[in-house]
């Protein structure tokens, strides 16, 4: 093992590049494609480690994301152009993963990030001070401290901004003459920076949490929109949620544990029928719940389904392991939700056979 791999290793959560480099370099080796100014790989490139596939001399590709290869390639597409890419969709779509996919596989890195909340300041999408150095020079180039996002316009890198709609509305707008015109006003060093060929940006956001805020239409109309969806059928869940909680498990360094395909797709049953309001079959219309009850839950009810297993249990994973999780990402409301939970277990969990161990963990947790 070298030592870039062996201290890799030791990270709890490598960077997409780090973690695929591998992968990335295969591609780069076999990709003949034509590339965009400073890419390191050629749009159709991307899409492959995006998706997956399996190149010339057998290496195999592992699917990034799984899902409508058209909406992908729409993506890639839009960060060849002078139009930044904008992913829209419910909280646990794989937004931010995708971003940070896209980003390492467009410019080698990820980590030109800009993380979106209620008390983002504009400095962090244009620049800040070192005051230290402000107080005794004056405004310098010495002392200005770029944001990434400036530092992606000079090295024509992509930059990415999480969760835009998090970030105040005058803040937001920051981004217009960045987007816009691709360059950066200094007024207090009297220059600008100009986007380097290669330079982009990726911003993720959604509507259906607390504290967001409204795009401007004058902001809205600089981004290409691509609506990331939730897994169109159940296989497709099935197979993202297992493939993330293997990889989630041995980074964390679980025991191993025996084959989980059955809980998986139980967590992901009850979860789909929530969220969608009717059963899997059509029979039984079914109240919804607060919360989004996304794959992303899915993955983290069975991720800690697993450490409980592992470290409390038997070393194989069980209903009980899984309904005190599953118990918590629907409850978002104490009283409302736990009304929507309990109708859901006695009009469809008891009436399963197979369900009945579930069932019995369930209203265990429940009380």
């Amino acid at each position: 093992m070298t030592e870039i791999a062996a201290a890799q290793a030791d990270l709890l959560r490598p960077h997409a590049e780090q973690a695929y480099a591998d992968e990335l370099a295969a591609l780069a080796v076999h990709d003949t494609r034509p590339r965009p100014p400073s890419w390191k790989l050629s749009p159709w490139a991307v899409v492959t480690y995006l998706l997956g596939g399996e190149l010339d001399d057998g290496t195999v590709i592992t699917p990034k994301y799984v899902g409508p290869r058209r909406l992908i390639e729409v993506a890639v597409a839009t960060l060849a152009t002078d139009r930044a890419l904008l992913l829209l969709g419910v909280p646990g779509t794989a937004k931010t993963w995708v971003s940070e996919h896209l980003s390492a596989a467009v410019s080698g890195e990820s980590t030109l990030l800009v993380q979106g909340t209620s008390g983002t300041p504009e400095e962090a999408i244009r620049y800040g001070w070192n005051y230290a150095r402000l107080l005794a020079e004056g405004p310098t180039a010495g002392a200005l401290v770029p944001s990434p996002v400036m530092t992606a316009m000079q090295g024509g890198r992509i930059a990415r901004v999480e969760e835009l709609t998090r970030i105040p509305a005058d803040v937001q707008d920051a981004l217009i003459t960045v987007l816009s015109e691709k360059t950066l006003p200094i007024p207090e060093l009297g220059t600008e920076v100009q986007a380097a060929k290669g330079f982009n940006l990726i911003a993720t956001a959604n509507d259906r949490d607390r504290g967001v805020n409204e795009l401007s239409s004058a902001l809205r109309r600089r981004f290409n929109t691509v609506v990331l969806p939730l897994p169109a059928d159940e296989e497709d869940e099935v197979a993202i949620v297992a493939r993330r909680v293997e990889q989630l498990g041995s980074s964390l360094e679980l025991p191993e544990i025996p084959a989980t395909v059955d809980e998986i797709r139980r967590v992901v049953t009850v979860f789909r029928e929530l969220r969608s309001g009717v059963t899997g079959d059509g029979r039984i219309k079914l109240k919804s719940p607060s919360g989004t009850l996304s794959t992303a839950e899915a993955i983290s009810v069975v991720t800690n389904g697993l450490a409980l297993a592992a470290h409390f249990g038997d070393g194989v994973l069980r209903p009980s392991d899984v309904a005190a999780g599953i118990l918590g990402s629907v409850l978002k409301d104490p009283v409302a939700d736990k009304v929507v939970w309990i109708e859901y277990l006695e009009a469809v969990v008891r009436e399963r056979e197979d369900w009945a161990d579930f069932y019995r963990a369930c209203r265990e947790v429940t009380g």
